[in-house]
C-alpha cells in the first residue's frame, strides 16, 4: 500500500471514476493519505462525487507519471472519525481554508478490498492488493 501511496503522492493528480446511474463520471483529485494502515482520499459531502460514492462505493482511480500508470479499484468506505479528518487536513494544509474536521462537509474515505495495478509499455503489469 505504501508504494501505491508514494506513486499517487508523487503524481500529484489522479483521476477518480464513479458512476451516476448508468453514466461514468471522472474528475481530478489530489488528496491521498495513509491513516491506521488504510489508504484514504478526501472530498466534500456536498459534492456530487460524494453522493455517487454513497450510492455506489465501487470506484477506480488512475494516475500517470514518468511513463508508468497506476490503477486502483475497490470500495470506498466513509470514515467519520475526527482523527482521520485531522490527519488528512494536516497532510494538506491548503485545504484547511475550505474544510475543517468539525464541519458537516469534510469527508474522508478509505479503500477496502482494493486492487492496485502498476503498468507501463515496457514492463509486465504488477498487482498489489490491500
Amino acid at each position: 500500500m505504501k508504494e501505491v501511496y508514494d506513486f499517487l503522492k508523487s503524481a500529484q493528480t489522479y483521476y477518480l471514476a464513479t458512476v451516476e446511474g448508468d453514466q461514468p463520471r471522472v474528475r481530478p483529485f489530489g488528496t491521498v493519505d495513509i491513516f491506521e494502515d488504510r489508504l484514504y482520499i478526501q472530498t466534500g459531502k456536498v459534492k456530487d462525487v460524494s453522493k455517487q460514492i454513497q450510492a455506489n462505493p465501487k470506484v477506480e482511480l488512475c494516475a500517470f507519471k514518468d511513463g508508468k500508470w497506476l490503477r486502483v479499484a475497490g470500495k470506498l468506505v466513509r470514515d467519520d472519525k475526527r482523527e482521520a479528518k485531522v490527519h488528512m487536513l494536516d497532510a494538506y494544509p491548503t485545504l484547511q481554508g475550505m474544510y475543517s474536521p468539525d464541519d458537516d462537509n469534510t469527508e474522508v474515505l478509505y479503500f477496502e478490498n482494493a486492487t492496485a495495478t502498476f503498468s507501463s509499455f515496457t514492463e509486465e503489469p504488477r498487482t498489489v492488493k490491500f
